[in-house]
């Protein structure tokens, strides 16, 4: 299997790459279960010393880090470099608070001394997308190892600079050989490496397919896994909505990442007395997305990220408009070198359509118009994921009825679905389950081990 570097502007190869061998995977899982033994009983302060220097590597090289994200996936150089320092502040701040976090708890009980003890659990694999190519395996990887831990990266087969780049960034900063490795295999590969006992745990960001496959391959091992699936958010227009801030909202929660995110907002769910006015304008807003070259500072969206995936999302769009969909805005695959899709806006979207039982990957938005809340809150709890959710009002009755009603891992008020350091990441239903970032993912690959001294 052949890991290739294609700039989704040009449809250049720009790097290639070929899969390690079986010798080398074994020596890498070697390494990596032999530094494990050290770096868990390497002080904290010495862990988050690396960690800082790993941040700010990224934060000196941030627009030619920038660069190779948008040259290998095609998000705008803008959000390139916002991935980069996004990767940056959460090293720095799992670096500050990663001891605060594992601290060992003390809890009553008939014991004279008892309660709970935060241990790493070893090696552990991380299998990766190529949508946001750093700050998926960072926001894994910073907790993971100030925790004690060593990771093993298995990254998206088209974004090989990427993973290059990962590792040589913990090289650099002066980390021990084996703590971060990354691995170019393919899915056989992968299989041997999760039933091998020296791997302790698992962790995947993708498809709900790679979902399915990944967590029976570590169920079979009886190995912890933490999974982040698809999802297809509902953003969700209120009766008190302030336009001013929702429309331009949408557009950004539509277009971000060229369309591309799982927390990407794909749904929009307006109440019936908002709903021209909201349509109107948010259509007027889409059309005037600048697509274009996503180094070009004045492009608002670059391309999608391959051929392939364009192709998918246009068939998406035509099935729907076959049955019944309207295209307000956009639709069309742009003309010209490079994998664009013009910003798109569906209405009247039947459910049995592709586009509306879907998750679409891409900048096409569908936009339904519902009663009230509370049918906009039976339509966003329709799908069977449950990643985030937002929902736009000026109302606190509705914000709240919103965020207790919405079925879904996160939901925002008045802002974008976002991952910060700071706040539990992950969803329920078919979106995957355990947390990523905050307290909660930094202990969910740690061995929560209580103590009972008599």
């Amino acid at each position: 299997m052949s890991f290739t570097s294609v700039n989704p502007a040009t449809g250049e190869v720009v790097a290639e790459f070929a899969s390690h061998t079986p010798e080398q995977i074994e020596a890498a899982l070697a390494l990596s279960a032999a530094t494990f033994r050290s770096w868990r009983r390497t002080p904290f302060a010495a862990r988050g010393e690396l960690m800082n220097a790993a941040a700010q590597i990224l934060e000196d090289d941030v627009v030619e880090i920038g660069a190779m994200l948008t040259g290998e996936m095609g998000k705008t150089h803008a959000q390139a470099q916002g991935e980069v320092l996004k990767c940056a502040k959460t090293m720095r701040y799992y670096a500050e608070h990663a001891e605060g976090m594992l601290a060992t708890e003390i809890i009553a009980s008939p014991a004279s001394h008892s309660g709970v003890r935060y241990e790493p659990l070893g090696p552990v694999l991380a299998v990766m997308p190529w949508n946001f190519a750093l700050w998926q395996a960072i926001r894994f990887a910073a907790p993971a190892i100030m925790a004690g831990n060593v990771g093993i990266l298995k990254h998206a087969h088209n974004v090989p600079r990427s993973a290059n780049f990962l590792e040589e960034l913990f090289r650099r900063a002066g980390f021990p050989e084996g703590v971060f490795i990354n691995l170019f295999m393919g899915h056989e590969d992968l299989a041997r490496m999760i039933a091998d006992d020296r791997i302790a745990a698992v962790t995947l960001t993708g498809s709900e397919t790679a979902g399915q496959i990944v967590a029976s391959q570590a169920g079979t091992a009886l190995k912890k896994c933490v999974l982040e699936l698809g999802g297809s958010d509902a953003f969700i227009v209120a009766s008190s909505a302030d336009m001013a801030v929702t429309v331009p909202a949408a557009v950004t929660a539509r277009i971000q990442n060229n369309g591309q995110s799982c927390i990407a907002s794909k749904r929009f769910i307006v109440v019936r007395e908002r709903a021209d006015e909201f349509i109107d304008a948010f259509t007027a807003a889409m059309g005037r997305v600048v697509v274009g070259d996503p180094m070009d500072p004045s492009s608002g969206m670059g391309p999608l990220v391959s051929q392939e995936q364009r192709e998918q999302l246009h068939a998406q769009v035509q099935d729907s408009v076959a049955k019944g969909a309207v295209v307000r805005t956009g639709g069309t695959m742009l003309e010209g070198t490079g994998y664009y899709y013009a910003p798109t806006v569906l209405t009247n979207v039947p459910r049995d359509t592709r586009a509306g039982c879907e998750e679409l990957f891409g900048p096409v938005a569908v936009v339904e118009v519902v009663e009230d809340l509370d049918e906009a809150i039976e339509v966003a709890n329709s799908t069977p994921w449950g990643l985030g959710g937002s929902i736009w009002a000026t109302d606190r009755a509705e914000i709240d009825r919103a965020i207790e009603g919405v079925e879904a891992g996160m939901v925002f008020a008045n802002a974008l679905v976002a991952s910060t350091p700071e706040l539990p990441f992950g969803g329920i239903k078919k979106s995957g389950y355990g947390r990523e970032l905050s307290v909660l993912g930094i202990r969910e690959f740690t061995n929560a081990k209580t103590f009972y001294i008599a």
